[in-house]
Formats: C-alpha cells, structure tokens, sequence
C-alpha cells in the first residue's frame, strides 16, 4: 500500500497525465515515449501519486505493469478530465473548436439533427461531431457538458438556450390514406403530449377511432403512419423531413399547438468566445432548416 501523505486540492497534472497515459498504453516504457520522458522519470511520477492518493494504481512485476482495482476506477476519470480540460482550452483559446457533442432522446436525434447534420458538417470540415444517445430525460446529467436538443420550455438551470422549433401536433397519415384518413384507426402515443383526446376538445373535431397500435416513442409513431398502420396526431417539427420526402402529409385537419417545444442548450463551458457563439448560432440555424 502507498503511504497516504497530506495533500490540498489536485495532485499535480504533469502526474496525471503520466499516469493516463500509462494506463491507457499499459506500459511505462510507452508512456515514457510520449512525454519524452525516461522510464525512471514515468515511474517516479506514478509513484508520487499513488503516495499522494494512498493508493497503489500500477501491480509491478517482471513481465510489465498492470492496473489495480482502484486504478482501473481511476483511470476513465482522469482521461474524460484531461480531455475536457484540453477541448476546453482549445474552445477558449485556440483557433477552433475540434470536437461537438451532441446529446439527445433517439426521436431528436433520427428526426432533428440527422437529416440536418449533413450540410452543416460539410460547412465546418475541421469539426468533430459527437452524438450521445439520451434514452431518458434523466440521463442528460450524464453528459452535463455536451450540447443538448432538449423537448420542454426552454428552462434548464445554469445552462443556455435557444428556441429550435414550437411543439406542434397535426393528423398525419402516410400519402396513399390522405382521402379516407377518417377511416384509419388512431395511433396512440403514450407520453407528455397532448393527445386525441386533447385535440378533440380543443378542436371540436371527432376523435378518430383507437386502434391496436400504443407506443412511446414519436419516431416510432411517425413510422408506424408512414407503414399505413393508422392515424398519427404527429409532430410537424419531427415529421418535417419525412413532409419533404413524401413519406408523410399532414391531412385537412385542425392542428394543435403546444406550450412545449424544441430547444438547442449547452454548458456553460460553451459560447463564451465570439467564435463558439457563431458556432452554436450556426447550428441551432443548421437544425431550423426545412422547418414547417
């Protein structure tokens, strides 16, 4: 066991570093080859952060090193840092930003960002895209620090934010059924939004007959009307590619607008610089494209 010795605040980075890289080659002599180091030099820093933890990182033995159980815990923790604290930097200071994560539910991301993603990473060859799958609204803490698509009313604490599109519910069918919509079952979307129901009551029109088809998912209901499996109260702002691709229309009916919307957000690590804002502005414009 290392001898724990009395510390404040961060081990030193050049240790850290040292021992990321270690970890993530599994040799000290690899990592000594990055930094220019010698192997002595590597060693003697792991060292020094295993007494500074009070822990041992690295099982030495004749055939290399390996990590233990507290530095395999160690060890993602570090690298996820060191990489944000770099991408930040180059964010603040450098001549532009490398990398942009994106997360978002699985409907934003196939109905949102992908149809759009193409031209906007064309205009910007020199970027990485990221994009992180949120299955649940919960799981945006999770990656606190990418950009986000989000579905609500524009309030995330700490975070900001720009309007991508007002949430907007219209009957919707595949095109072949556009005439007699009236006699296709209703699709159910379970969830947040306002539903038949709901319609029927704000536009005095029938309610459709409910059908055998009940999901969570508007991607999934949007899919299920383009497979002629019934009527959709769809989302104009999600359906807007599949508008243009002839695999929805919107039918001659009433449409029901929202108090909820879509909404592009980042950490407060982003748009501080003239040159992030320009870049968040150019892709909250990139995601309005073809809007309805």
């Amino acid at each position: 066991m290392a001898r724990k010795v009395t510390k404040q605040g961060l081990p030193p980075l050049d240790w850290l570093k040292v021992f990321e890289a270690a970890g993530r080659h599994g040799s000290f002599t690899a990592a000594a080859e990055e930094f220019g180091a010698t192997q002595a030099a590597v060693s003697q820093r792991i060292r020094n952060l295993e007494a500074w933890l009070g822990r041992q990182l690295f099982i030495r033995s004749a055939r290399g090193v390996s990590l233990t159980v507290d530095g395999e815990s160690y060890l993602p923790l570090v690298h996820d840092s060191l990489r944000a604290l770099e991408q930040g930097t180059e964010n603040l200071f450098g001549q532009s930003i490398r990398e942009l994560r994106i997360a978002a539910q699985p409907s934003h991301l196939e109905l949102l960002l992908l149809p759009r993603l193409a031209a906007f990473s064309q205009s910007h060859p020199e970027l990485r895209l990221v994009t992180e799958t949120v299955p649940k609204r919960l799981d945006f803490e999770t990656a606190d620090g990418a950009v986000h698509i989000r579905y609500g009313r524009g309030s995330w604490p700490g975070r900001g934010s720009v309007l991508i599109a007002d949430e907007v519910l219209q009957p919707m069918a595949a095109p072949e059924h556009a005439e007699d919509w009236r006699q296709l079952p209703a699709i159910e979307l379970r969830g947040e939004r306002p539903g038949w129901a709901e319609w029927a009551r704000a536009t005095g029109e029938d309610e459709p007959v409910a059908g055998p088809v009940s999901v969570d998912s508007m991607a999934h209901a949007l899919r299920a009307a383009r497979m002629g499996m019934g009527v959709v109260l769809g989302s104009r702002a999600l359906a807007a590619n599949l508008f243009r691709a002839g695999q929805l229309v919107c039918l001659p009916a009433p449409e029901l607008s929202t108090i909820d919307g879509y909404w592009l957000t980042w950490p407060p690590s982003l748009g501080k610089s003239p040159r992030q804002k320009a870049l968040l502005e150019k892709l909250a414009d990139a995601l309005r494209q073809h809007m309805p």
